[in-house]
């Protein structure tokens, strides 16, 4: 099969964080390829900067021989699809306007859909058993079938290449059987290419034709299921113990967790940072670097501390872009405050969207959990609420807060102050 895509030596951070370190390899046309690794390894980064979210900031992306990041972009839609990890749709659209939507980079600015349009949508609905929804709204119908709608809405675009980006979490095994089983009859039937990220390792042996094997932000081996998933790979990679048998029926690996004795694991404390909008980022990975159990919030979805935290696998308190702190996610950062030794809040601006973070490191406060502030900047200057931020910060100071001046000085006093048994 000849190469469709070749990655060579891409580079990708989150500010300063590098979370892809030299990875190259290619991918066959009419493949199945699988993207694997624990949690943090770089899986859904490599696939963002497949499909043009995220580009590299060293390395290049072929698709066909061609730059992917000089084609232009319905060029690049004509070719390939994405379906993300979240297919939630929050408006009642009905589901064949859904999947109507992918014929998008076939026409023109004003032009409507024509019979062929309406043909290639109606073809990808049959194909992905969806046809019989067509009229129900997309917010009405279960995870697997929703599922399934996106994927006929990718199929729509008519692409070489689909991406998917753990195509079957939050599904049952049920679920997870049926839409593995479609992606693979659509690669053999309509030789169509698929890259997709794998949580469950024998889901990825079962179905794919070869595996990328992610560690720490670069590929720690490529090739075929059996090559790939062996006992000490799993064990270098994972930290994992497990038998690897082969499947009775099709011969592919079988991975069997071993249990393993429990361990006295030393640990540094527990760390709640308080950031946003990239403030944080190369703090996470600092703490997070000396051993510490870091937790964050209240981070906006798909800012850089937030992809930072997700990379690091990080647990947060989330947000929606755009939307002040809701009392919902006020009180998991609340939670997590409480589940920590110490509470760290950096250097960010204060809008009134933001204000409930303050207010929750006052309780931290009230409840005699150390906090620390870095403060790197006047918060006069950071404060764009009116004065109200400045008056909750500097009732920080006057309750005990610690104030250091950078990252340094938050070691030092981490290392002489934080000690757990």
């Amino acid at each position: 099969m000849a190469v469709i895509l070749k990655i060579d030596d891409i580079e990708c951070s989150y500010g300063a964080v590098k979370v892809l370190n030299g990875l190259t390899f290619s991918v066959a046309g009419g493949s199945i390829t699988g993207i694997i690794g624990p949690n943090g390894s770089g899986k859904s980064t490599l696939l963002k900067s497949l499909s043009r979210v995220l580009k590299p900031a060293r390395g290049s992306v072929l698709l066909d021989d061609e730059d992917l990041y000089r084609l232009d972009t319905r060029e690049v839609a004509q070719k390939m699809a994405v379906v993300p990890q979240e297919t939630a749709v929050n408006f009642s659209f009905a589901v064949k306007d859904i999947v109507l939507m992918g014929r998008s980079p076939h026409l023109g600015r004003f032009q409507s859909e024509g019979e062929k349009d309406f043909a290639a949508a109606r073809q990808a609905m049959e194909l992905t058993d969806t046809l019989h929804l067509a009229d129900r709204l997309i917010t009405a119908v279960s995870g697997g079938e929703r599922q399934r709608v996106i994927i006929a809405k990718a199929l729509t675009q008519e692409p070489k290449i689909i991406l998917l980006d753990e195509p079957t979490s939050h599904l049952d095994i049920n679920h997870q059987v049926e839409i593995l089983s479609l992606l693979k009859r659509l690669n053999r039937e309509n030789d169509l290419t698929i890259i997709a990220v794998f949580h469950d390792l024998n889901l990825a042996a079962q179905y794919c034709d070869s595996l990328i094997l992610m560690k720490k932000g670069s590929i720690y081996t490529v090739g075929e299921p059996a090559e790939v998933l062996t006992a000490d790979n799993i064990k270098e990679v994972y930290g994992a113990s497990v038998l690897v048998r082969k499947h009775p029926v099709n011969g592919r690996p079988s991975i069997i967790l071993l249990a393993q004795e429990s361990q006295n694991l030393l640990k540094k404390g527990k760390i709640h940072v308080v950031c946003g909008g990239g403030a944080g980022a190369s703090l996470l990975g600092l703490l997070a670097g000396q051993g510490y159990e870091v937790s964050a919030g209240v981070l906006n979805l798909g800012d850089v501390d937030w992809e930072t935290a997700r990379f690091l696998d990080i647990r947060m308190a989330e947000e929606i872009p755009f939307l002040p702190v809701s009392e919902r996610s006020h009180q998991e950062n609340i939670k997590l405050i409480g589940n920590a030794d110490v509470c760290i809040l950096v250097n960010i601006p204060f809008g009134r969207g933001n204000l409930k973070n303050l207010e929750a490191v006052s309780l931290a406060l009230e409840n005699s959990k150390p906090v620390l502030l870095i403060e790197e900047q006047d918060i006069k200057e950071r404060d764009f609420t009116g004065g109200k931020a400045a008056l909750l910060y500097n009732s920080l100071k006057e309750k005990g807060a610690v104030v250091l001046r950078d990252k340094a000085a938050l070691l030092d006093w981490l290392r002489d102050s934080l000690s757990i048994d």
